[in-house]
Protein backbone atom coordinates (compact mmCIF):
# COMPACT_ATOMS: atom_id res chain seq x y z
CA UNK A 1 0.00 0.00 0.00
CA UNK A 2 1.24 3.48 -0.85
CA UNK A 3 0.16 6.74 0.78
CA UNK A 4 0.89 10.07 -0.92
CA UNK A 5 0.88 13.15 1.31
CA UNK A 6 0.41 16.54 -0.34
CA UNK A 7 1.49 19.30 2.03
CA UNK A 8 3.21 22.66 2.22
CA UNK A 9 5.14 21.29 5.18
CA UNK A 10 6.12 17.68 4.37
CA UNK A 11 8.90 17.87 6.97
CA UNK A 12 6.20 17.63 9.64
CA UNK A 13 5.74 13.96 8.81
CA UNK A 14 9.30 12.64 8.99
CA UNK A 15 9.64 12.27 12.74
CA UNK A 16 6.22 10.72 13.32
CA UNK A 17 6.15 8.31 10.40
CA UNK A 18 9.67 7.07 11.09
CA UNK A 19 8.94 5.88 14.64
CA UNK A 20 7.23 2.97 16.36
CA UNK A 21 4.68 0.92 14.40
CA UNK A 22 4.67 3.29 11.45
CA UNK A 23 8.40 2.72 11.05
CA UNK A 24 7.88 -1.03 11.39
CA UNK A 25 5.19 -0.95 8.71
CA UNK A 26 7.72 0.51 6.29
CA UNK A 27 10.40 -1.98 7.30
CA UNK A 28 8.13 -4.94 6.49
CA UNK A 29 7.01 -3.25 3.25
CA UNK A 30 3.39 -3.01 4.39
CA UNK A 31 3.35 0.69 3.52
CA UNK A 32 5.28 3.26 1.51
CA UNK A 33 4.97 6.99 2.11
CA UNK A 34 5.50 9.52 -0.66
CA UNK A 35 5.72 13.20 0.30
CA UNK A 36 4.71 15.79 -2.27
CA UNK A 37 5.55 19.42 -1.53
CA UNK A 38 2.66 21.57 -2.71
CA UNK A 39 5.05 24.49 -3.17
CA UNK A 40 6.68 22.62 -6.06
CA UNK A 41 3.46 23.16 -8.02
CA UNK A 42 3.12 26.83 -7.12
CA UNK A 43 2.55 29.50 -9.75
CA UNK A 44 5.13 31.95 -11.07
CA UNK A 45 8.64 32.68 -9.82
CA UNK A 46 7.42 32.93 -6.21
CA UNK A 47 5.64 29.56 -6.39
CA UNK A 48 2.36 31.06 -5.22
CA UNK A 49 -0.17 28.55 -3.88
CA UNK A 50 -2.79 30.84 -2.30
CA UNK A 51 -4.69 34.06 -2.90
CA UNK A 52 -7.29 36.34 -1.33
CA UNK A 53 -10.89 35.06 -1.28
CA UNK A 54 -13.49 36.38 -3.71
CA UNK A 55 -16.19 38.26 -1.85
CA UNK A 56 -13.76 39.43 0.80
CA UNK A 57 -12.81 37.91 4.11
CA UNK A 58 -9.81 37.24 6.31
CA UNK A 59 -6.85 35.08 5.43
CA UNK A 60 -5.73 33.38 2.27
CA UNK A 61 -7.30 30.52 0.30
CA UNK A 62 -5.44 27.72 -1.48
CA UNK A 63 -5.70 28.11 -5.24
CA UNK A 64 -7.01 25.16 -7.25
CA UNK A 65 -4.19 24.99 -9.82
CA UNK A 66 -1.33 23.89 -7.52
CA UNK A 67 -3.46 21.45 -5.53
CA UNK A 68 -4.99 19.79 -8.58
CA UNK A 69 -1.57 19.61 -10.27
CA UNK A 70 -0.16 17.87 -7.18
CA UNK A 71 -3.07 15.41 -7.14
CA UNK A 72 -2.59 14.65 -10.82
CA UNK A 73 1.14 14.17 -10.23
CA UNK A 74 0.35 11.53 -7.61
CA UNK A 75 -2.29 9.97 -9.86
CA UNK A 76 0.30 9.41 -12.56
CA UNK A 77 2.14 7.16 -10.12
CA UNK A 78 -1.01 5.46 -8.82
CA UNK A 79 -4.00 6.00 -11.13
CA UNK A 80 -6.47 4.15 -8.88
CA UNK A 81 -5.46 5.88 -5.65
CA UNK A 82 -8.25 7.31 -3.51
CA UNK A 83 -8.03 11.06 -2.86
CA UNK A 84 -8.96 12.14 0.67
CA UNK A 85 -9.32 15.71 1.91
CA UNK A 86 -9.41 16.32 5.69
CA UNK A 87 -11.92 19.11 6.27
CA UNK A 88 -14.40 20.18 8.98
CA UNK A 89 -17.12 19.85 6.34
CA UNK A 90 -16.44 16.17 5.76
CA UNK A 91 -17.95 13.00 7.22
CA UNK A 92 -16.94 12.24 10.79
CA UNK A 93 -14.01 9.84 10.64
CA UNK A 94 -14.62 6.62 12.59
CA UNK A 95 -12.86 3.34 13.26
CA UNK A 96 -15.06 1.55 10.73
CA UNK A 97 -13.65 3.82 8.02
CA UNK A 98 -10.08 3.04 9.09
CA UNK A 99 -10.87 -0.68 8.90
CA UNK A 100 -12.35 -0.29 5.44
CA UNK A 101 -9.37 1.65 4.12
CA UNK A 102 -6.91 -0.84 5.63
CA UNK A 103 -8.82 -3.87 4.32
CA UNK A 104 -8.91 -2.52 0.77
CA UNK A 105 -5.19 -1.63 0.82
CA UNK A 106 -6.00 0.86 -1.91
CA UNK A 107 -3.36 3.55 -2.37
CA UNK A 108 -4.31 6.89 -0.82
CA UNK A 109 -3.62 10.51 -1.69
CA UNK A 110 -4.07 12.75 1.36
CA UNK A 111 -4.34 16.49 0.69
CA UNK A 112 -3.46 18.81 3.59
CA UNK A 113 -5.33 22.15 3.46
CA UNK A 114 -3.73 25.28 4.91
CA UNK A 115 -4.42 28.93 5.63
CA UNK A 116 -8.09 29.98 5.67
CA UNK A 117 -9.22 27.12 3.48
CA UNK A 118 -9.20 25.96 -0.11
CA UNK A 119 -10.94 26.83 -3.36
CA UNK A 120 -14.14 24.76 -3.49
CA UNK A 121 -13.35 23.58 -7.02
CA UNK A 122 -10.60 21.40 -5.56
CA UNK A 123 -13.29 19.05 -4.22
CA UNK A 124 -14.11 18.00 -7.80
CA UNK A 125 -10.84 16.05 -7.70
CA UNK A 126 -11.40 14.52 -4.26
CA UNK A 127 -13.06 11.16 -3.63
CA UNK A 128 -13.87 11.61 0.04
CA UNK A 129 -13.90 14.45 2.57
CA UNK A 130 -13.31 13.44 6.20
CA UNK A 131 -13.56 15.31 9.50
CA UNK A 132 -11.72 14.15 12.63
CA UNK A 133 -13.71 16.28 15.08
CA UNK A 134 -15.49 19.54 15.81
CA UNK A 135 -12.53 21.82 16.41
CA UNK A 136 -10.26 24.05 14.35
CA UNK A 137 -6.62 23.29 13.51
CA UNK A 138 -3.97 25.29 11.68
CA UNK A 139 -3.80 22.88 8.78
CA UNK A 140 -4.56 19.40 7.52
CA UNK A 141 -1.27 17.80 8.57
CA UNK A 142 -2.43 16.59 12.00
CA UNK A 143 -5.72 15.13 10.72
CA UNK A 144 -3.73 13.43 7.97
CA UNK A 145 -1.40 11.87 10.55
CA UNK A 146 -4.40 10.60 12.50
CA UNK A 147 -5.88 8.98 9.41
CA UNK A 148 -2.52 7.45 8.48
CA UNK A 149 -1.87 6.03 11.95
CA UNK A 150 -5.36 4.57 12.30
CA UNK A 151 -5.13 2.83 8.91
CA UNK A 152 -1.52 1.64 8.85
CA UNK A 153 -1.65 -0.03 12.27
CA UNK A 154 -4.43 -2.28 10.94
CA UNK A 155 -2.40 -3.59 8.01
CA UNK A 156 -1.36 -7.26 8.28
CA UNK A 157 1.80 -7.80 10.33
CA UNK A 158 2.10 -4.26 11.70
CA UNK A 159 0.85 -4.82 15.26
CA UNK A 160 2.43 -8.25 15.54
CA UNK A 161 -0.57 -10.17 16.88
CA UNK A 162 -3.41 -10.61 14.42
CA UNK A 163 -5.97 -10.18 17.23
CA UNK A 164 -4.31 -7.17 18.89
CA UNK A 165 -6.44 -4.58 17.11
CA UNK A 166 -9.64 -6.55 17.69
CA UNK A 167 -9.43 -6.06 21.46
CA UNK A 168 -9.03 -2.29 21.43
CA UNK A 169 -11.42 0.56 22.15
CA UNK A 170 -13.69 1.56 19.27
CA UNK A 171 -12.89 -1.55 17.25
CA UNK A 172 -16.47 -1.09 16.11
CA UNK A 173 -18.11 2.33 16.11
CA UNK A 174 -19.91 3.48 19.25
CA UNK A 175 -18.87 0.61 21.52
CA UNK A 176 -17.55 0.73 25.05
CA UNK A 177 -14.09 2.03 25.87
CA UNK A 178 -11.43 -0.59 26.52
CA UNK A 179 -11.18 -1.83 30.13
CA UNK A 180 -8.64 -0.32 32.60
CA UNK A 181 -5.11 -1.74 32.39
CA UNK A 182 -2.63 -2.44 35.21
CA UNK A 183 1.01 -3.54 35.39
CA UNK A 184 3.73 -3.79 38.05
CA UNK A 185 4.05 -2.87 40.87
CA UNK A 186 1.04 -4.52 42.52
CA UNK A 187 0.73 -1.52 44.85
CA UNK A 188 1.59 2.10 44.06
CA UNK A 189 1.19 4.78 46.73
CA UNK A 190 -1.56 2.87 48.45
CA UNK A 191 -3.47 1.95 45.30
CA UNK A 192 -3.54 -1.80 44.63
CA UNK A 193 -4.18 -3.77 41.48
CA UNK A 194 -7.67 -5.37 41.65
CA UNK A 195 -7.37 -8.84 43.18
CA UNK A 196 -9.24 -10.49 40.34
CA UNK A 197 -6.46 -9.57 37.90
CA UNK A 198 -3.95 -11.37 40.13
CA UNK A 199 -6.12 -14.46 40.58
CA UNK A 200 -5.29 -16.31 37.39
CA UNK A 201 -9.00 -17.15 36.88
CA UNK A 202 -9.49 -16.25 33.24
CA UNK A 203 -13.29 -16.38 33.28
CA UNK A 204 -13.46 -14.03 36.27
CA UNK A 205 -10.91 -11.72 34.67
CA UNK A 206 -12.93 -11.53 31.45
CA UNK A 207 -16.10 -10.87 33.46
CA UNK A 208 -14.36 -8.04 35.33
CA UNK A 209 -13.10 -6.54 32.08
CA UNK A 210 -16.57 -6.71 30.55
CA UNK A 211 -18.00 -4.76 33.50
CA UNK A 212 -15.33 -2.07 33.40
Amino acid sequence: MKIFVISLFPEMFDGVLDTSMLHKAQQINAIEFVYINLRDFGLGPRKQVDDTPYGGGDGMVLRPEPVVAAIEHAKKQSPKAKVILPTPRGKLYKQSMAKKLAASQQDLILVCPRYEGYDERITDYVDEQLCIGNYILTGGELPTLIIIDSVVRLLPGVLGGETSAEKESFQDDDVAIEHPQYTRPEEFRGKKVPNVLLSGHHAEIEAWRAKH
